[in-house]
Protein backbone atom coordinates (compact mmCIF):
# COMPACT_ATOMS: atom_id res chain seq x y z
CA UNK A 1 0.00 0.00 0.00
CA UNK A 2 1.21 3.50 -0.86
CA UNK A 3 1.82 5.57 2.29
CA UNK A 4 -0.53 8.29 0.97
CA UNK A 5 -3.49 5.93 0.61
CA UNK A 6 -6.07 5.79 3.39
CA UNK A 7 -7.86 8.48 5.38
CA UNK A 8 -7.05 12.02 4.20
CA UNK A 9 -8.81 15.35 3.74
CA UNK A 10 -9.95 17.10 0.58
CA UNK A 11 -9.46 20.87 0.58
CA UNK A 12 -11.59 22.64 -2.03
CA UNK A 13 -11.21 26.38 -2.64
CA UNK A 14 -13.67 28.49 -4.65
CA UNK A 15 -12.39 31.78 -6.09
CA UNK A 16 -12.81 33.91 -9.22
CA UNK A 17 -10.65 33.69 -12.32
CA UNK A 18 -9.71 37.37 -12.08
CA UNK A 19 -8.56 37.15 -8.45
CA UNK A 20 -4.87 38.04 -8.11
CA UNK A 21 -2.05 37.77 -5.58
CA UNK A 22 1.18 39.71 -6.09
CA UNK A 23 0.26 40.40 -9.73
CA UNK A 24 -0.36 36.78 -10.76
CA UNK A 25 -3.52 34.69 -10.85
CA UNK A 26 -4.56 33.66 -7.32
CA UNK A 27 -5.10 30.06 -8.42
CA UNK A 28 -1.46 29.95 -9.57
CA UNK A 29 -0.24 31.35 -6.24
CA UNK A 30 -2.30 28.74 -4.36
CA UNK A 31 -0.98 25.82 -6.43
CA UNK A 32 2.59 27.11 -6.01
CA UNK A 33 2.00 27.31 -2.24
CA UNK A 34 0.80 23.68 -2.17
CA UNK A 35 3.80 22.62 -4.23
CA UNK A 36 6.26 24.49 -1.98
CA UNK A 37 4.80 22.56 0.98
CA UNK A 38 5.29 19.26 -0.89
CA UNK A 39 1.61 18.40 -1.20
CA UNK A 40 0.93 15.30 -3.30
CA UNK A 41 -0.87 17.31 -6.01
CA UNK A 42 -3.43 19.96 -6.79
CA UNK A 43 -5.93 20.57 -9.57
CA UNK A 44 -7.45 23.82 -10.85
CA UNK A 45 -10.89 23.56 -12.45
CA UNK A 46 -12.55 26.35 -14.45
CA UNK A 47 -16.31 26.43 -14.10
CA UNK A 48 -18.73 27.22 -16.91
CA UNK A 49 -21.28 28.88 -14.64
CA UNK A 50 -21.66 29.88 -11.02
CA UNK A 51 -22.30 32.59 -8.45
CA UNK A 52 -20.94 33.33 -5.02
CA UNK A 53 -21.70 35.49 -2.01
CA UNK A 54 -22.40 38.53 -4.22
CA UNK A 55 -25.05 36.52 -6.16
CA UNK A 56 -23.60 37.89 -9.42
CA UNK A 57 -23.92 35.27 -12.16
CA UNK A 58 -20.71 34.24 -13.94
CA UNK A 59 -21.15 32.26 -17.14
CA UNK A 60 -19.45 31.47 -20.44
CA UNK A 61 -22.73 31.91 -22.36
CA UNK A 62 -22.18 34.44 -25.14
CA UNK A 63 -25.24 36.56 -24.31
CA UNK A 64 -24.11 37.15 -20.69
CA UNK A 65 -20.37 36.44 -20.97
CA UNK A 66 -18.38 36.95 -17.77
CA UNK A 67 -14.67 37.65 -17.65
CA UNK A 68 -14.49 36.30 -14.11
CA UNK A 69 -15.34 32.61 -14.34
CA UNK A 70 -15.56 30.41 -11.24
CA UNK A 71 -12.34 28.60 -10.30
CA UNK A 72 -12.09 25.58 -7.99
CA UNK A 73 -8.74 24.40 -6.62
CA UNK A 74 -8.62 20.95 -5.05
CA UNK A 75 -5.96 19.07 -3.16
CA UNK A 76 -5.86 16.04 -0.89
CA UNK A 77 -3.55 15.99 2.12
CA UNK A 78 -3.30 14.97 5.74
CA UNK A 79 -5.29 16.93 8.27
CA UNK A 80 -2.05 18.24 9.78
CA UNK A 81 -0.72 19.44 6.42
CA UNK A 82 -3.96 21.33 5.77
CA UNK A 83 -3.97 22.81 9.28
CA UNK A 84 -0.41 24.05 8.72
CA UNK A 85 -1.19 25.82 5.45
CA UNK A 86 -4.54 27.43 6.37
CA UNK A 87 -3.04 30.65 7.83
CA UNK A 88 -1.08 31.25 4.60
CA UNK A 89 -4.14 30.55 2.47
CA UNK A 90 -6.24 32.90 4.61
CA UNK A 91 -3.64 35.64 4.10
CA UNK A 92 -3.72 35.45 0.28
CA UNK A 93 -7.40 34.68 -0.39
CA UNK A 94 -9.60 37.76 -0.25
CA UNK A 95 -13.07 36.56 -1.24
CA UNK A 96 -14.14 33.02 -1.84
CA UNK A 97 -14.88 29.88 0.11
CA UNK A 98 -12.84 26.97 1.44
CA UNK A 99 -14.25 23.55 2.27
CA UNK A 100 -12.71 20.52 3.97
CA UNK A 101 -14.02 17.01 4.00
CA UNK A 102 -12.76 13.62 4.97
CA UNK A 103 -11.94 11.32 2.06
CA UNK A 104 -10.50 7.86 1.64
CA UNK A 105 -7.65 7.67 -0.91
CA UNK A 106 -7.86 4.37 -2.76
CA UNK A 107 -4.97 4.83 -5.17
CA UNK A 108 -2.18 7.40 -5.47
CA UNK A 109 0.62 6.68 -7.90
CA UNK A 110 2.25 8.37 -10.87
CA UNK A 111 0.66 7.47 -14.18
CA UNK A 112 2.53 6.09 -17.15
CA UNK A 113 2.62 8.32 -20.23
CA UNK A 114 0.11 7.16 -22.82
CA UNK A 115 1.37 6.19 -26.29
CA UNK A 116 0.95 8.57 -29.19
Amino acid sequence: MNEFEGERELLRIYIGERDKHDGKPLYQAIVELFRSHHFAGATVLRGIMGFGASAKLHTDRFDVLSLDMPIVIECVATSGDIDAILPQLDAIIGGGMMLRQKVHVITHRPGEPTGS
